[in-house]
Order: C-alpha cells, then structure tokens, then sequence
C-alpha cells in the first residue's frame, strides 16, 4: 500500500481551514459551532477566549460570547485538556468528560502529606457534584461544603499555589470538571462561582470518536503530539493510537518524513500553503495543538514567540499559517492600542491584513483599535 504523503504547507493550510482562519465563518454562526471546530477554546484568561473566538467568526464581539456562556449556555467554561480552563460546546460535554476522565492520572508533583489518596479524590468529586447541584458557589462556600461532606483533612491548607497554600481539596478541581461535577458559573462580584452542569449520559467509544475529532482539526498528528495537547502519558496514547489503527479508524500517513496519523479516509489536503495574517490572542487553540511546534514557529519565532518552548505564553502574529511575530493589546476605556512586532518584512497585501485584523480584535473587544507596528517590550504572559 502507497503511504500519502502530506508536506507542512498542506497540513497547515487544512487547519486553518477547518477552524475558521482561512476564511472566517459567516456572521450568526453559532458560538458554540465554532468552539466546537476548535477542539475548544482556552478560557484561562476570559477575553482571550473571546478574540480567538472573535477573529474566527464575522462580526461577533465578546457580548455574544458571554450571552452564548452565561444566558443560553450553549458554552460551558470548565476545565479541559491539561486541566487548564476552556470554553467547551455544551452538547459535547458528555464526549469531553467520557474522554478526559478515561486518561491516566500522572504522578502527583505534591508531597506524601500533602497528596490525596485516590479514595480521598473520589470523596471530594463526589461532593463536589452534591454540593453544586442547583447552586452556585464561590470557592470559599464550596469548600464549606466539601469539608462538611468528607473531613477537615480536605480543607487543609497545604497546596503551595502562587505564593499561597490552598485547601488540600483543590488538587483535583480539574477532575471534578473532567467528571462532569463541576463548571463556572456567573461571577457573583468579582468572585467567580461553580455550579453543576446538566448530567450528561454515557458516550460510547468515546476515547475513539476523541481522537478522530482531535486529528479531524489538527492532524496529521502523532501519539506524542495528541498527548502534549491532552496532557497525558505517551505511553498511553501510543497504544491507544495503536488499537484505533487495528480497528481502522485512523490510518498513517507520511508527514514531512515522519510516521503520522489522520482520521480513515480523511487524506484530503488542499494543494497550496495557508494565506492572510491573523491576531491570534493568548493560547490560542491553533499554536497550542499545532505541531511540530519547529515548523509552526520558524527560526526567529522559535525563540521570540515561545517562553521556554512552551506555546501561547504570547499572542502570535500568524503570517501565512506560521507564527512570524508577537503582538499586545493595552486597553484604556474604549480605545485599546494594538502593538505588533513583526520578525519579518511584510508586504503591503500584509501589512493591509494587519491592520483590518487590528480593527477586528478591536471589535470583539467592542473598543477602538490603534495599530502600533514595533517592539513588544511586556514579557510572556503579561
């Protein structure tokens, strides 16, 4: 059997493709169908998950990502890959809490008196569930009730954090959220709640249908990439990929001299590489899953656009589907001046991208933008 054979241009010009960064998807899209073609949107920071959102989709701005979270909940903010905080599709909770909490728990990075022990984790999903079932707390009243329901050793504040100790219970807030026990509520102030999602019913071959959706947007793609993407053991998604492949539903492929993996059948790539400029805004779905992180972020932008290696720490001016600068926003009322340093000459087709993509983040933002072209002197994560 011939093995196809996918060059990057090709690879990355699909992405963009299917996540609405080639061409936009049309005003009124809904919300949560756009996440959905994300593989979800990181929501650690609220307004970056809004502009990733925002420049995939034509004329929608940060209120119609609220309303879609807090008013007709067709989003659900909850923890998801790696344990970080997104914004998920609400009709596919059930599929992301199959999925999440079938993945190996790694070792705990806490020491023996600090752990909880499985049985203790267990407890406190549990009463996460009882606790928030029809309400909404913040995290001091939710651990009342977790305390209540299990023992004062669960309240224990022993967790380094920050530069603080939490209570012991929240080394496994993210697993309540995998479970499906817990997601954010509406901020009452500015303390944010909890509350329980609706209960989802049980998804059949859901690891399966995971991983195809998974290399639907990001593929080709190997075990290691779907596991740094997911946040779990390599070793796991080896042999997961394995018994998918034995199964026919995901076939290899070469990707640039490497052994790699597309959903079966779906071997379709366009012939040319990704065209325009983007604004991609913090973590960032599209930098966070895409790989190989060398050929999304080219020579100088290994360096400039990468804190340590670690993407999304800054948002990345996308030239072309390759990360080829930084770029800042700072807010001040209505008016949020854009700053974007550039690794590179652009051309004027660019350099005319660049500033309607300023004008559109500017719009998410529902703010006026002023585009700065030069040094970004804030360092990651600012």
């Amino acid at each position: 059997m011939t093995t196809v054979r996918i060059i990057w241009d090709a690879a990355s010009a699909r992405r963009a493709e299917r996540q609405f960064l080639a061409r936009p998807a049309e005003s009124g899209t809904p919300v949560a169908e756009v996440v959905g073609a994300m593989a979800g949107a990181h929501a650690q920071v609220l307004s970056a998950a809004e502009v990733s959102v925002g420049v995939r989709t034509a004329g929608l701005t940060r209120a119609d990502v609220r309303t879609a979270l807090w008013d007709d909940r067709s989003l659900i903010k909850t923890y998801g890959p790696r344990g970080t905080v997104h914004l998920l599709p609400a009709r596919e909770l059930p599929l992301w809490s199959a999925a999440l909490t079938a993945v190996p728990a790694g070792p705990s990075p806490f020491p023996p008196d600090v752990r909880l022990t499985e049985e203790q984790a267990g407890q406190v999903v549990t009463a996460i569930g009882e606790a928030l079932d029809g309400r909404c707390l913040t995290l001091d009243e939710l651990t009342e009730e977790i305390v209540a329901r299990t023992g004062p050793w669960a309240g224990d504040r022993v967790m380094p954090a920050f530069q603080d100790l939490w209570p012991r219970w929240r080394q496994v807030m993210h697993r309540a959220g995998w479970a499906g026990t817990l997601c954010f509520g509406p901020n009452r102030g500015r303390k944010a709640t909890y509350t329980r999602p609706p209960r989802a019913e049980s998804v059949a071959d859901a690891l399966g249908t995971f991983v195809r959706r998974y290399l639907h947007v990001y593929g080709p793609a190997t075990p290691q990439h779907f596991a740094k993407w997911l946040g779990a053991p390599p070793g796991w998604a080896t042999t997961l990929f394995g018994e998918l492949a034995a199964a026919g539903r995901i076939e290899e492929v070469d990707f640039e001299r490497t052994p790699a993996w597309v959903a079966a059948g779906d071997t379709d790539f366009p012939d040319g590489p990704a065209r325009g400029v983007r604004l991609l805004p913090y973590f960032d779905a599209y930098v966070i899953a895409g790989q190989p992180r060398e050929r999304l972020f080219p020579g100088e932008a290994y360096r400039r656009a990468l804190a340590g290696g670690q993407a999304g720490n800054y948002p990345v001016l996308l030239v072309d589907g390759v990360a080829a600068g930084v770029w800042h926003q700072r807010r001040r009322g209505r008016r949020t001046t854009v700053t974007v340093e550039p690794l590179g000459r652009l051309t004027a087709r660019q350099q005319r991208e660049l500033g309607e993509q300023a004008e559109r983040v500017g719009e998410v933002l529902e703010a006026t933008a002023e585009l700065v072209v030069g040094e970004v002197t804030v360092g990651p994560h600012a």
